[in-house]
Protein backbone atom coordinates (compact mmCIF):
# COMPACT_ATOMS: atom_id res chain seq x y z
CA UNK A 1 0.00 0.00 0.00
CA UNK A 2 2.76 1.84 0.45
CA UNK A 3 4.39 2.17 -2.59
CA UNK A 4 1.38 2.70 -4.26
CA UNK A 5 0.97 6.20 -1.97
CA UNK A 6 4.38 7.18 -3.17
CA UNK A 7 4.76 6.46 -6.58
CA UNK A 8 0.98 8.06 -6.85
CA UNK A 9 2.60 11.23 -5.11
CA UNK A 10 5.42 10.76 -7.58
CA UNK A 11 3.32 10.55 -10.14
CA UNK A 12 1.30 13.75 -9.36
CA UNK A 13 4.30 15.85 -8.51
CA UNK A 14 5.54 14.74 -12.33
CA UNK A 15 2.27 16.02 -13.57
CA UNK A 16 2.52 19.26 -11.41
CA UNK A 17 5.68 19.90 -12.85
CA UNK A 18 5.00 19.18 -16.33
CA UNK A 19 1.70 21.62 -15.93
CA UNK A 20 4.10 24.42 -14.28
CA UNK A 21 6.59 23.86 -17.63
CA UNK A 22 3.70 24.01 -19.81
CA UNK A 23 2.48 27.69 -18.34
CA UNK A 24 5.78 29.06 -18.20
CA UNK A 25 6.97 28.26 -21.70
CA UNK A 26 6.53 31.56 -23.96
CA UNK A 27 8.42 34.99 -24.36
CA UNK A 28 8.65 37.62 -22.09
CA UNK A 29 9.23 41.02 -22.12
CA UNK A 30 10.55 42.64 -18.86
CA UNK A 31 9.26 45.63 -17.40
CA UNK A 32 10.46 46.12 -13.61
CA UNK A 33 13.88 44.75 -12.69
CA UNK A 34 14.27 45.45 -8.74
CA UNK A 35 11.73 48.94 -8.20
CA UNK A 36 13.02 50.12 -11.32
CA UNK A 37 10.98 50.51 -14.51
CA UNK A 38 12.65 49.47 -17.57
CA UNK A 39 11.13 51.28 -20.91
CA UNK A 40 14.34 51.00 -23.41
CA UNK A 41 16.57 47.72 -24.18
CA UNK A 42 14.12 45.93 -22.20
CA UNK A 43 15.32 42.41 -21.63
CA UNK A 44 13.48 39.98 -22.54
CA UNK A 45 13.51 35.75 -21.97
CA UNK A 46 11.96 32.79 -23.55
CA UNK A 47 11.00 29.56 -21.59
CA UNK A 48 11.31 26.44 -23.30
CA UNK A 49 9.60 23.79 -21.83
CA UNK A 50 10.59 20.61 -24.00
CA UNK A 51 14.90 20.78 -22.81
CA UNK A 52 14.30 23.31 -19.75
CA UNK A 53 16.43 25.64 -21.26
CA UNK A 54 16.18 29.89 -21.66
CA UNK A 55 17.04 31.87 -24.18
CA UNK A 56 16.81 35.83 -24.61
CA UNK A 57 18.53 39.23 -24.77
CA UNK A 58 19.78 41.37 -22.09
CA UNK A 59 19.26 44.73 -23.58
CA UNK A 60 22.82 44.90 -24.86
CA UNK A 61 24.01 40.83 -25.03
CA UNK A 62 22.06 37.44 -25.85
CA UNK A 63 21.96 35.38 -23.14
CA UNK A 64 20.89 31.25 -22.66
CA UNK A 65 21.23 28.56 -19.77
CA UNK A 66 18.89 26.52 -18.39
CA UNK A 67 15.82 26.73 -15.43
CA UNK A 68 14.45 23.91 -12.92
CA UNK A 69 11.20 24.25 -11.81
CA UNK A 70 9.93 22.14 -8.74
CA UNK A 71 5.86 23.43 -7.90
CA UNK A 72 6.79 27.33 -7.67
CA UNK A 73 10.80 27.26 -6.92
CA UNK A 74 12.52 27.90 -10.06
CA UNK A 75 16.04 27.94 -10.38
CA UNK A 76 18.00 28.96 -12.99
CA UNK A 77 21.47 27.21 -14.38
CA UNK A 78 24.42 27.55 -16.77
CA UNK A 79 23.86 31.12 -17.67
CA UNK A 80 25.96 32.60 -20.45
CA UNK A 81 25.98 35.04 -22.79
CA UNK A 82 27.96 36.91 -25.44
CA UNK A 83 30.34 40.12 -24.50
CA UNK A 84 29.79 42.94 -26.62
CA UNK A 85 29.85 46.59 -24.70
CA UNK A 86 27.55 48.74 -24.55
CA UNK A 87 26.72 52.24 -22.98
CA UNK A 88 26.80 52.07 -19.44
CA UNK A 89 22.71 52.41 -18.73
CA UNK A 90 22.38 49.30 -20.48
CA UNK A 91 25.32 48.10 -19.12
CA UNK A 92 23.36 48.40 -15.73
CA UNK A 93 20.08 46.61 -16.57
CA UNK A 94 22.27 43.48 -17.98
CA UNK A 95 23.90 43.03 -14.53
CA UNK A 96 20.81 43.97 -13.07
CA UNK A 97 19.08 41.57 -14.66
CA UNK A 98 21.45 38.63 -14.86
CA UNK A 99 22.13 39.42 -11.16
CA UNK A 100 18.13 38.60 -10.66
CA UNK A 101 17.91 35.31 -12.42
CA UNK A 102 21.16 34.06 -10.18
CA UNK A 103 18.83 35.02 -6.72
CA UNK A 104 15.77 33.78 -8.15
CA UNK A 105 14.18 30.98 -5.40
CA UNK A 106 10.24 31.28 -6.96
CA UNK A 107 8.16 33.03 -9.18
CA UNK A 108 4.24 33.47 -9.68
CA UNK A 109 2.31 33.93 -12.87
CA UNK A 110 -0.75 35.65 -12.91
CA UNK A 111 -2.75 37.39 -15.55
CA UNK A 112 0.32 37.06 -17.96
CA UNK A 113 2.35 39.01 -15.65
CA UNK A 114 5.60 36.85 -14.44
CA UNK A 115 7.13 37.85 -11.26
CA UNK A 116 10.31 36.32 -10.18
CA UNK A 117 11.04 36.26 -5.99
CA UNK A 118 14.73 36.18 -4.37
CA UNK A 119 15.15 32.67 -2.87
CA UNK A 120 16.67 34.39 0.20
CA UNK A 121 13.87 37.07 1.59
CA UNK A 122 10.83 36.62 -1.15
CA UNK A 123 11.23 40.17 -2.16
CA UNK A 124 10.15 41.38 -6.26
CA UNK A 125 13.43 40.34 -8.68
CA UNK A 126 11.86 41.27 -11.68
CA UNK A 127 8.22 41.68 -13.34
CA UNK A 128 7.95 40.49 -16.98
CA UNK A 129 4.60 40.34 -19.37
CA UNK A 130 4.36 36.84 -21.60
CA UNK A 131 3.60 37.73 -25.24
CA UNK A 132 1.24 36.73 -26.19
CA UNK A 133 -0.08 35.56 -30.57
CA UNK A 134 -3.22 37.64 -30.46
Amino acid sequence: MATIFFTSCDETKKVIEVAGNVQLAGSYAISVIGDKEVAENAPTISFMAYDKSIKGNTGCNSFFGTYALDLNVLTFSDIGSTEMACEQPIMDIENNFLQALRETGSFSLQNNVLTLLSKDDQSVLLKAQKETNE
